[in-house]
């Protein structure tokens, strides 16, 4: 199996940082293109919204400076070669984003961590499944899923 682009979903966690870095070893064996993706969460979006009383285009103005910056941070930390990554900010809902960037962008594969920021063990999770779970049953191209 080949792989041109290869898309990389983080939430700037630590193990969405090692899943990144699997994701540059493959892209420097396969010459492949390297895209990052995070996706500002929807749902959060609007709770923060009506908490801290704006509109949602501030939120997301201001969800999406912090977003660019975190990303920077993100690679400086992660990617110290300085390897090529397109990235892209998104808002929504995580796991349908990736799933619908993968398929506009024909990726190959997808690369995430096993589990983001929040850790494991949320009761949504046990019920409704991870965003990485979702993300696989949505895909038809492979999804590898890293643990820390």
């Amino acid at each position: 199996m080949d792989f041109n682009s290869i898309l990389v979903a983080t939430d700037f966690s630590d193990c969405s940082g090692v899943a990144f870095s699997a994701a540059q070893t493959l892209a420097q064996r396969f010459d492949a293109r390297l895209i990052l993706l995070h996706v500002i969460d929807q749902n959060f979006l609007e709770k923060l919204g009506s908490h801290i009383g704006k509109n949602r285009e501030e939120v997301v103005k201001d969800l999406r400076r912090k977003a660019e910056k975190e990303m920077q941070d993100f690679l400086k930390q992660w990617n110290p070669s300085a390897q090529s990554v397109d990235t892209i900010i998104a808002t929504g809902t995580p796991f349908q984003e990736i799933a619908v960037l993968a398929r506009d962008l024909v990726v190959d594969l997808v690369v995430m961590g096993g589990y983001g920021k929040k850790g494991r063990g949320k009761i949504e999770e046990v019920f409704f499944g991870s965003t990485a779970e979702k993300v696989v049953r949505l895909l038809p191209c492979p999804v590898l899923c890293i643990p820390k």
